[in-house]
Formats: C-alpha cells, sequence, structure tokens
C-alpha cells in the first residue's frame, strides 16, 4: 500500500487550527439529562498512533499533538502515564475503555462542543483496532461530523508484520482476538476455511493452544507466527502448526510476549 507522504509545513507544522463548518442553526447534543446547543466550531478529536514496542517509533507529530490538546483519552492511564512521561508531556488523562459507560464519551462530547481539541491513544499501536476508540470516533463523527476526527498514523502490529512477512500476501481478513471459549472454534474454522490470508493476534497464555487447535483442523495449512514486533526479542516462525509448536515448545522463553498469527 502506497501512502501520500505530506510535505515539511503538513510533518512539521503547529496541529491545524479548527476548521468552521456553518449551520443554518444549532443542533442538541443528546446527552443523558442536558442537552445543550452544538458548537458550530467544536474541537477536533486526534486519533494518534503511539510505539508497538520501540518508543523511537513515535513520530513528532503525535508528540506534538499529544502536547497541545486540552485532554487525552486512553485505555489505560497507568500505561498511557508511562509514555507522557518518557517525552515529557504534561497532560489530562481520562480513561475509556471497553467497559467504561456511556458517560465518558458524553463527557468527551461534552469538553469538545467547548472547542477543546482531544487525543485518543491505545495502549500500544494505531487506536480503533481492537480497542474501544471505534466507540468514540463514532459517536464524535454523528454529533460534529467527520470534518472534525484527524488521524495521526503509527506502528501497526498488522502492516509491520505484513511488510517482512517471507509470504506474499495481497488480501487478507483482519480478526483480532480470538474469543477464549465461546465461539472460539467456530471463528477459527471460519478463518481455515477462508482462500484469503486471515491475521488474528493471540497472548503469550494461548499461542501453544491455538497452533495445537490449528494443527487439529488444518495440519498442511502454511502459518507464520510474529513475536515481541518492534521489539528486543522480535522474531518470527514459518511453517506448519505442528513445526511451530515443536519451535515453541523447546524453549519457554519463546512463548512469552505478544504474537501476531497469519494463517496463508
Amino acid at each position: 500500500m502506497v501512502e501520500r507522504c505530506p510535505d515539511k509545513t503538513e510533518a512539521d507544522g503547529p496541529i491545524p487550527s479548527t476548521p468552521t463548518r456553518p449551520r443554518s442553526k444549532p443542533r442538541y447534543l443528546s446527552t443523558p439529562n442536558h442537552p445543550y446547543p452544538m458548537n458550530n466550531n467544536p474541537g477536533n478529536l486526534y486519533i494518534v498512533g503511539t510505539p508497538i514496542g520501540n518508543l523511537g517509533d513515535i513520530s513528532n507529530r503525535a508528540i506534538e499533538t499529544l502536547k497541545n490538546v486540552g485532554l487525552i483519552a486512553c485505555e489505560d492511564t497507568r500505561v498511557s502515564q508511562k509514555l507522557l512521561k518518557h517525552f515529557d508531556i504534561k497532560n489530562k488523562l481520562i480513561s475509556l475503555h471497553e467497559h467504561s459507560n456511556k458517560n465518558v464519551i458524553d463527557k468527551i462530547i461534552s469538553i469538545m462542543n467547548d472547542g477543546t481539541d482531544v487525543a485518543y491513544i491505545s495502549d500500544a499501536g494505531t487506536p480503533g483496532i481492537s480497542d474501544p476508540g471505534y466507540m468514540l470516533v463514532k459517536e464524535v463523527n454523528e454529533k460534529f461530523g467527520g470534518e472534525f476526527i484527524k488521524s495521526i498514523p503509527g506502528p501497526s502490529a498488522i502492516t509491520s508484520a505484513l511488510s517482512i512477512s517471507p509470504v506474499r500476501i495481497d488480501k487478507f481478513t483482519f480478526i483480532g482476538f480470538l474469543p477464549h471459549k465461546k465461539g472460539r472454534q467456530t471463528e477459527l474454522k471460519e478463518a481455515i476455511n477462508r482462500e484469503e490470508t486471515t491475521i488474528l493476534f493471540e497472548s503469550t497464555h494461548r499461542i501453544l493452544k491455538l497452533m495445537k487447535e490449528i494443527d487439529t483442523l488444518a495440519p498442511e495449512r502454511t502459518i507464520i507466527v510474529f513475536k515481541e514486533l518492534t521489539k528486543m526479542h522480535e522474531q518470527f516462525f514459518l511453517g506448519i502448526a505442528s513445526e511451530i509448536t515443536k519451535k515453541l515448545e523447546s524453549d519457554k522463553g519463546l512463548v512469552k510476549g505478544e504474537f501476531v498469527v497469519f494463517i496463508c
């Protein structure tokens, strides 16, 4: 995939000023108790990519954005505080995770309605992929429109794995994490039956289980397991599931970390 390279003004410049969007009359937000006039010039929502392991992978634009917004929404404030501290970013945080109630998003919408820019970051990588970022984007789009949602691209485990894949992959389906229990076998069978490559995430606790499941269902299917992308112990394994299982079981250290799995 070829992405447009921004010119120097775009790459190095400050956060752009909020665009204007004329309306014939004020609209009203549907918050639980207090509908209020919608600002014609709300703040922007910046979806900011952060490192998936190597802190050197963050962009200057991401750092400047996180410094300049009025509020940072994040999955886990404890995780995000470490990142912000490393780059000397002093800003307010609000937690937005998969178990957050609607009031959290309503609060963010209210803050944006006052004209304040807000950034959202996940625990690692580009938000909106297997994290609650999409819920915030959906609400902001419904309230203000897509012109107030900005992408600050960054690292992604998916594209990082694709870039070093020894197998050519022109088409793929990404399914995130498989369910732990209910529905796991159904989703895995669907993944195996696809003609195109299926990409999924797996944890250190279930990577061996996944390899054994694939070996049972599709013993001849080519598998690539990427481990600890961008980190010190980054590596990948290519082969059928039984071969990769044998490799992982040969060294307990190999099953530690975070994994991206290609079912080719």
